[in-house]
């Protein structure tokens, strides 16, 4: 499978110390073979999974065309509340 990081992503993982960084990183590239703890989201976020990388949560969904697309990385505390209000929920 091929990962496409949105912008926010990017710009999150480019931010950070070196080593929570590097953890992120890894953690998104091992998506491509479905590797990590990724669990459905339920509910009103139904449709995305989440990746748990330490204290920050990869949110992302599983396109049609073999591709997973990474929308949004946030600290655990604050994610769910952000892609709620991203989503206009």
């Amino acid at each position: 499978m091929r990962v496409r990081l949105a912008e926010q992503v990017v710009t999150f993982v480019r931010n950070l110390p070196p080593e929570p960084r590097k953890r992120l990183r890894a953690a998104i590239r091992g998506l491509a073979d479905e590797l990590g703890d990724i669990v459905p989201l339920e509910g009103a976020l139904e449709g995305f999974c989440r990746l748990r990388v330490g204290a920050y949560r990869v949110v992302f969904t599983y396109a049609s065309d073999k591709t997973i697309d990474c929308v949004l990385v946030e600290r655990r505390s604050i994610v769910y509340e952000l892609l709620m209000d991203e989503l206009g929920l």
